[in-house]
């Protein structure tokens, strides 16, 4: 895990940018910092890396790395990088280093651009190839590690974080309003579907996509990976063994490292999943780490505690606090996000990575993904319904008025034949966006989009949900979370493997006996405890705006209603009505959240 930027072009950049870039890259990559520049032909490159050290801790691996006519940095971890060196040997490749760097380029002189096929991992790179006169931008499978883009008619800037191209262009990037009001008023699901970000011109290598750049600063871009809907013929027991071999495979390689790791642990199926595994799978001894809201909603600390008492394993409890000043927390963070944290739930995520480093930690595994693998959401119960034969549609409609009906508040929801009557309707997923556009100076109207990945209703939406509009959003959060305290973040859900083996699962099969991801459940009997497993509430990783903010302390009404360039376009007034209300509903808790994030943003840009 590490920081990587750089440039390709006609024009030389100053030492004096170089050195500001690597400045702002020390969070990404403590243990060193390094440039290279040299010539491709016609152009230029200059290339930055700053390293955390968690696979071969040795300054052999530091990079830029070189080998013959290739030069390489990288971001990310390749999981299974003894299995491809092990091809390599064969092939009559030496080794100098243990590190999965050296793996990497040597698979591409190997294979080319085919190399890709073979890994397993989150990475984005970039490689220049002196001899083909050409620079290869790379990117995972699943946007884990992230990769910006801004092109000038000289040449390309690159970077790991907004802030590092800013510094290699030596001036403040012009920040997107339109996205702005997107996130205002769509909300966190919306920021990924346009390929805009929160600055203007600014643009980000897709997942699972490759793009060259030639002597012309001309740039192919290419998918190496398509994801889909590929059922096979399989019956329950065949899907669950295949579940559950493909999951145990899947933390394995992501335990490897060379430095303290730790799990993130919610009450939920997901990370209690990876924490069960490590221990009862792999014979791993696991350290925990755990937030707990004393708000009802939230608080899943009974079923925790069940998990750790089944395991033995060392546990940290991190309780939310006003005592802790969250909302200078978040202030940190928006500046170091370059722009809004999406959600609540990553302000309190911040204060978990937080407590690991504290620790002594370099590695936090988490649950990320699950849900849209194996049905999570309340909707996928819903969405699921039009393919029912009748008496199971029924079954059904049983089911979600004894269980989810009384937890869900969304009241789109509450109609459990709601997509049987109408198959298209999103409205659900924007809720109240007409609302908080009222909220506006400015007209704004942006209509739900989804990307088509499958015929298949259910398993579309998660595919949204999954490359565009949730993982996606966490994706980022996370990564920033942790590097801001120097933490790799790993996440065994986004697995190839893992994804093409549920993804190849009869989508009928997902949903049984009132329970979502009933085949993950399954697959873990015996591994994972029963309170947890056969849960069915849902709460998710969350927390209440009240444990971020009094509206009754003067200092916080203060700092919210103090002179700032978002009231240019925000009505004042209204966010003054909205503090009033003795109840706030939840879809305008998190409008609040996403206005506070965006006040604070403007005061950065200042």
């Amino acid at each position: 895990m590490c920081g990587i930027a750089g440039y390709i072009g006609r024009e030389s950049l100053s030492l004096d940018r170089v050195q500001q870039t690597l400045i702002t890259m020390q969070r990404r990559g403590p243990d060193s910092q390094k440039h290279l520049n040299g010539y491709m032909g016609r152009l230029r490159y200059d290339l930055l890396h700053a390293r955390l050290s968690i696979i071969d801790l040795d300054p052999r691996s530091h990079q830029p790395y070189v080998f013959e006519h290739l030069t390489l940095i990288f971001n990310g971890e390749i999981y299974n990088y003894l299995e491809i060196k092990a091809q390599l040997l064969n092939a009559g490749y030496l080794f100098e280093t243990a590190s999965d760097t050296e793996v990497l380029i040597k698979a591409f002189h190997a294979w080319g651009v085919d190399f890709l096929d073979r890994l397993e991992g989150m990475w984005a790179m970039v490689i220049v190839d002196r001899n083909k006169g050409q620079v290869l931008l790379v990117r995972d499978r699943f946007a884990e590690k992230p990769l910006y883009v801004y092109e000038q008619s000289h040449g390309f800037y690159f970077a790991s974080e907004i802030k590092q191209i800013e510094a290699l262009l030596g001036e403040k990037l012009i920040p997107n309003m339109h996205q702005a009001y997107r996130y205002l008023v769509n909300g966190h699901k919306s920021l990924n579907k346009s390929g805009e970000q929160f600055y203007l011109n600014l643009t980000e290598v897709d997942f699972a996509e490759y793009w060259v750049v030639d002597q012309d600063l001309a740039v192919s871009k290419t998918k190496y990976w398509h994801p889909s809907y590929l059922p096979l013929d399989i019956d329950q027991e065949e899907a669950v063994q295949k579940i559950q071999s493909a999951l145990i495979r899947s933390v394995e390689l992501r335990m490897r490292a060379d430095v303290p790791l730790a799990f993130c642990l919610s009450g939920g199926v997901d990370s209690s999943a990876m924490a069960s595994i490590a221990v009862k799978s792999l014979n791993q001894d696991v350290q925990t780490f755990s937030i707990i809201d004393k708000d009802p909603r939230y608080n899943e600390l009974e079923n925790i505690q069940a998990t750790i008492d089944d395991l033995g394993c060392k546990h940290h409890f991190i309780e939310l606090s006003p005592e802790y000043d969250y909302l200078a927390q978040l202030e940190r963070l928006v500046d170091y996000h370059d722009g809004p944290v999406a959600t609540i739930s990553y302000l309190v995520h911040s204060r978990l990575i937080e407590a690991m480093h504290d620790s002594g930690y370099k590695v936090s595994i988490s649950g990320t993904g699950a849900d849209e693998l194996f049905t999570g959401y309340y909707d996928h119960f819903l969405l699921q319904m039009p393919s029912l034969s009748l008496p199971d549609r029924a079954d059904r409609i049983a089911y979600w008025n004894e269980y989810p009906a009384k937890a869900v508040r969304n009241p789109f929801l509450q109609d459990p034949e709601r997509f049987v009557k109408d198959a298209s309707f999103r409205d659900h997923i924007y809720l109240n966006n007409d609302a908080f556009a009222s909220f506006l100076k400015h007209d704004f109207k942006e209509s739900f989009s989804e990307t088509h990945f499958s015929d298949d209703l259910l398993r579309n939406r998660m595919m949204n949900e999954l490359f565009y509009e949730v993982v996606r959003v966490i994706l980022k959060e996370d990564d920033l979370n942790s590097m801001y305290y120097s933490i790799e973040n790993r996440s065994p859900f986004l697995d190839r493997h893992l994804f093409e083996t549920a993804y190849s699962i009869p989508s009928r099969l997902l949903i049984q006996k009132g329970y979502n991801k009933y085949l993950l459940r399954e697959s873990l009997k015996g591994i994972l405890n029963d309170k947890v497993r056969l849960s069915r509430e849902k709460k998710g990783f969350n927390a209440s705006l009240d444990s971020v903010i009094d509206f009754e302390n003067p200092t916080h009404r203060a700092m919210i209603l103090d002179k700032n360039a978002v009231y240019d376009w925000i009505d004042r007034a209204e966010i003054e009505k909205l503090m009033k209300r003795d109840v706030l509903p939840n879809s305008y808790k998190k409008f609040f959240f996403n206005f506070l994030n965006l006040k604070m943003w403007f005061n950065e840009k200042d």
